[in-house]
Order: structure tokens, then C-alpha cells, then sequence
């Protein structure tokens, strides 16, 4: 049996969206992308979101919530599947039932191009599976990511001297380097939300990237706080707030989404120590993994190599995050399924590719 749920909106969360996300939470391939809370999220900032979904015996056995919005200086409508869709990919039956009910979404909508970024391990076995399912429906592998392809996972589950010892021997000095310079973490509130954005402004400043406007970490954490799936800890010393990171939590996976640090006081390290305190909360929240959300989208091999010498885009950040221990991890990135060529050339050009 096939279900369609409309748009989300800003509607009050329902039976139905409770469901979803108890789906979502469980899903082997769920991730807080795929969740109501962030097409709620989304739908304030430009987006629109509708869901789709598989029932059989009356329980979700797959599904996809599908976000829109204008591209290209608005000449282009495009269709977006954050982590998702959500569904076995080794039963050909429920692909192609769920692809026709996404196609069916798309049509209706007006959009020219899906893309689409499941949430799947890269390994031998996936790569292979995957590029028969391109080749089968007709979609397109694209390396224009939107979500960092390339991560690193921290495994929660041993205890937290294990975590630590697993951990690089700087990082671990670092941390505990933190607490003995007068560094202090707290789990934050809305009303700290004002002194996260001025480090996410500094920090965009700093390192040349952009950040969202300050209503976008405002509402985040204003939607996804309520059902306790979202934490902000500041490290402060003498009560001067000098790094800042909003962690999410879904089922098993708390993921480091935003983060940030002030430009003085550097020597303390207070980036390692509320990275730690996010971890430790992450922990007792029951997630078995902790993630980092986005490395350079580089081979393993490269990555473990000589890289002290890079300091272009993402490898300072690699340094940081690479000194938490844990296992890097690639999904088998972006795909894109055409509904108009035409313009798909355009929006390709729009993008900067040939």
C-alpha cells in the first residue's frame, strides 16, 4: 500500500509525522536530514518539503521527504532528497515502487532535476549495487555534492577513557589541557543563541566560509530543542563565551553539524573541550556513534597520508576532527535523475561545469 503525505509546512506536528520520524530513527539509513523536524526547518528558509512513503501490513517500509525550491537565479526548479530516499535498495520491487511515487511528487511540483544523496556506505559491495540501480533507473552519478560526501565516525560505545585513548595523543592533551587553562563548558539555551551566532560570524570571517543568517541557528535550535534532539555547548573562559558547537541527535547518530570558535584565547583550546562535552552528552543521550560531518572528499589513502603541508579548504578542519580517533567513512555520494535536459545543461552551466 502506497501513501502520500502533502506538504509539511509549518503545520502542528502530527500522528503521522511521529511515526515518520520513529521510521526515520530506526532505519539503518536514516539520518536528522530526513526528519519533519528539518523539512519544518527548510520550509522557513526558502524551502518547500513533501513526503512519500511505502507501507506494507500497515507498517513504513520505505520512503523519501522530498525538498524543492528554485535554482539557478530562480530559472530552474529542483527537487532534493537530503539522505535519503529511505528504502531497501536490494529489493528491486519497493525501488521502483518508491522511484514512480518520487516521480510522481516531482511532476506535480514543476522541478527539472532530482538530486539525490543516500545515506550508504561506500564499500565494494554498495558501489557495485549502486551503479546497477543508476544504470537500471536511469540516474545520473554527480560528484556536486550538497552534503559532505566524506566523513569521520566516532564509535560511542566503549567507555569514555577508551574514547580518549583511541583519540590522538594531542587532541587527548588538548582536552584535558582546556580544563587545567580555566576552560569551562555549558550546555547552552535559546537565549545563548545571540553569542553562537557572533562565533559563527567570526569564524566565517576567519576561515573565508559562509554561515547561514542568524535566524537560521535561531530556528534550528528553537524547532529541534523541544523533543531533545539538539544540544549547544559553549566553551567559556572568565564567562566569555570562545567556542560554540550545535550537535543533533537521532536514534543512534548524533551528528556535529555547526561549530564555531572566537579569535581570542586560542592557546586554551577550548574547541577540543566542548567537542568532548558534546561527545560525552552524545553518549548519554544512548547514540553509538558520533559524527563529524565532513572532511575533505579525498581517497582514505590520501587523507592518511602526508598532508601537513595543506592548508587550502578543508584540511586544517581534517586535522582538527582527524585527531578524535575514529574511522573515515564515504557515502556513495550525489545522484541525479533528468526530467528536462534542457534544463539540467542550464542548471550545469549555472553551476560552473561544462
Amino acid at each position: 500500500m502506497l501513501d502520500k503525505f502533502l506538504e509539511i509546512g509549518e503545520r502542528p506536528y502530527s500522528k503521522e509525522d511521529a511515526e515518520w520520524d520513529e521510521f526515520v530513527a530506526n532505519h539503518p539509513h536514516g539520518s536528522i536530514l530526513q526528519t519533519t523536524n528539518w523539512a519544518r526547518l527548510k520550509n522557513r528558509f526558502g524551502w518547500k518539503s513533501h513526503r512519500v512513503w511505502m507501507r506494507k501490513e500497515g507498517q513504513l517500509i520505505a520512503g523519501a521527504q522530498v525538498l524543492y525550491r528554485s535554482a539557478a537565479a530562480g530559472m530552474v526548479k529542483m527537487a532534493y532528497i537530503p539522505h535519503g530516499p529511505l528504502v531497501n535498495w536490494h529489493d528491486e520491487e519497493q525501488v521502483t515502487i518508491l522511484f514512480n511515487q518520487i516521480d510522481q511528487s516531482v511532476y506535480e511540483r514543476g522541478a527539472s532535476i532530482l538530486k539525490m544523496e543516500p545515506l550508504l556506505w561506500q564499500t565494494e559491495e554498495t558501489t557495485a549495487n549502486w551503479q546497477a540501480i543508476c544504470q537500471q533507473h536511469n540516474l545520473l552519478p554527480n560528484s556536486d555534492t550538497i552534503q559532505p560526501p566524506n566523513t569521520v565516525l566516532i564509535d560511542l560505545r566503549p567507555s569514555p577513557d577508551e574514547i580518549l585513548a583511541n583519540m590522538k595523543q594531542k587532541t587527548r592533551y588538548n582536552i584535558r589541557l582546556a580544563a587545567k587553562k580555566g576552560v569551562t563548558v555549558r550546555q547552552g539555551s535559546l537565549k545563548d543563541i545571540p553569542a553562537f551566532n557572533k562565533l559563527m560570524r567570526l569564524t566565517g570571517e576567519r576561515d573565508q566560509f559562509g554561515v547561514h543568517t542568524p535566524m537560521y541557528y535561531h530556528a534550528a535550535f528553537e524547532i529541534f530543542e523541544p523533543m531533545g534532539q539538539v544540544a549547544l555547548f559553549l566553551a567559556e573562559y572568565e564567562e566569555r563565551p570562545l567556542a560554540g558547537v550545535m550537535v543533533f541527535a537521532l536514534g543512534k547518530t548524533a551528528a556535529y553539524l555547526y561549530g564555531a570558535s572566537s579569535n581570542e584565547e586560542r592557546q586554551r583550546m577550548p574547541t577540543y573541550a566542548v567537542q568532548w562535552a558534546a561527545m560525552e552528552w552524545a553518549k548519554a543521550q544512548g547514540c553509538h556513534y558520533y559524527d563529524l560531518w565532513g572532511v575533505p572528499d579525498a581517497p582514505e589513502a590520501e587523507l592518511e597520508g602526508n598532508f601537513s603541508d595543506r592548508s587550502d579548504g578543508l584540511w586544517g578542519v581534517y586535522r582538527f576532527k582527524r585527531g578524535f580517533g575514529g574511522d573515515i567513512q564515504r557515502t556513495i555520494g550525489a545522484t541525479d535523475r533528468i526530467y528536462n535536459k534542457l534544463v539540467y545543461k542550464l542548471y550545469q552551466w549555472r553551476r560552473g561545469k561544462k
